[in-house]
């Protein structure tokens, strides 16, 4: 029986890959299906083995071939106001409800619904079937992917990462850069503040530090294309103290930085190590001693924009719009790709204004949109 891309997209929602869970059932499922085609796949696991990247690829043994490359992992439904079941796929006329529709699911659905007609068309060059975990923490099973990938194919002429984009060509995108910051104070009564440094309170200096670094960040000339149209970081997540009278003993807090091509996001993390550093000081001063300690969790580069770059090219013959190509804010693996030496553009059906939502959902059309353009890709370069 074929499958509909909207056939599989329900099969695949209904996997709760929420990153802090496994994702083996989803790639279990899949690598069923490829080898009901008589498609084989690798499986590229984790060190805990509770996760997998999976590789697959069909046609002659050469280079030039098309790689489709998305991600299995969703973001949580923890404290969304849903109004239908995340997990199971709610359809109407015109649009698809449920985690991962739009970010990403909905490509890996239109990519394995081709497949039939792709693995049984003689081709001249080779497609390659990509799926990692762990990009929304941070890009962390791609790294594994491709490595695995260089060591098994040939070199591939494009690489496609179907991440949401309405099926605009995107080449360029920010890079991604979470960070941890820990705060160690010296606990007291709250009556007795001279006696003691709330790590709370120390933590919120350093914020306050990297809120001046994100409003020079802000002031610089902008780039044109990126909406915002510079350099972001932005503090997401905090812990800290025992009680209201207790002076806090530690303190965490985790951020964000959003670089732009050629922007480093290590120079602000120097600027606050260096802010840290004057402030222990002048605490050691007063005869406190406290401890900041940052780290960096995980990092994943921008993609930049390619001189005749051969994804752009063969990805542009197949779309029947001649819209310029846009920059969009979010990270992916495509800069990964990209460093490896893979031409890599990105684009994909859905919104990224519709992901990490309640309610997420993507249209009937940009399924449909993105079905056609994937055939007319691998008819033109492949077939």
């Amino acid at each position: 029986m074929t499958l509909s891309t909207v056939d599989i997209l329900e099969r695949l929602v209904g996997y709760p890959t929420v990153s802090r869970d496994s994702n083996l059932p989803l790639i279990h499922w899949v690598r069923n299906f490829l080898s009901d085609l008589a498609i084989e796949s690798h499986l590229v696991p984790d060190a805990t083995g509770q996760k997998a990247n999976l590789i697959a690829s069909f046609g002659p043994t050469r280079e030039g071939g098309i790689v489709l490359s998305g991600h299995t992992d969703v973001v949580p439904v923890d404290g969304q106001a849903w109004t239908c079941d995340p997990f199971a796929l709610t359809v109407t006329d015109r649009r698809l409800y449920g985690r991962g529709t739009s970010d990403m699911k909905g490509f890996i659905a239109a990519v394995l619904s081709r497949l039939a007609t792709w693995s049984t068309t003689p081709l001249s060059r080779p497609v390659h079937l990509m799926i990692s975990y762990d990009e929304e923490v941070g890009c962390l099973g791609a790294p594994l992917m491709i490595e695995a990938a260089e060591s098994r194919l040939l070199k591939p002429a494009a690489v496609v990462v179907g991440e949401p984009t309405r099926m605009r060509l995107a080449n360029q995108h920010k890079g991604l850069c979470w960070v941890r910051t820990r705060v160690r104070g010296i606990t007291a009564h709250s009556s007795l503040t001279h006696q003691g440094v709330s790590a709370v309170m120390l933590a919120a200096e350093l914020m306050d530090a990297l809120k001046q670094i994100s409003r020079e960040l802000a002031s610089r000339s902008p780039r044109a294309g990126f909406d915002p149209p510079y350099t972001t970081l932005s503090v997401n997540r905090v812990e800290g103290g025992t009680a209201i009278n207790i002076l806090a003993g530690s303190c965490e807090f985790c951020w964000d930085i959003r670089a732009l091509p050629g922007d480093s996001p290590h120079s602000v993390i120097k600027e606050l190590a260096a802010f840290a550093a004057r402030r222990l000081q002048e605490l050691l001063n007063d005869g406190k001693e406290c401890h900041i300690e940052t780290m960096l969790l995980a990092e994943a580069p921008p993609l930049q924009a390619e001189k005749d770059g051969l994804a752009e090219q063969l990805v542009r013959t197949a779309m029947e719009s001649k819209h310029e190509s846009v920059c969009v804010p979010f990270g992916s693996e495509g800069g990964q790709f990209q460093r490896a030496g893979w031409s890599t553009v990105v684009c994909g059906p859905g919104s990224i204004e519709q992901a990490h939502k309640p309610d997420e959902f993507i249209e009937r059309a940009q399924l449909n949109e993105c079905d056609e353009f994937l055939d007319r890709l691998i008819r033109r370069q492949c077939a």
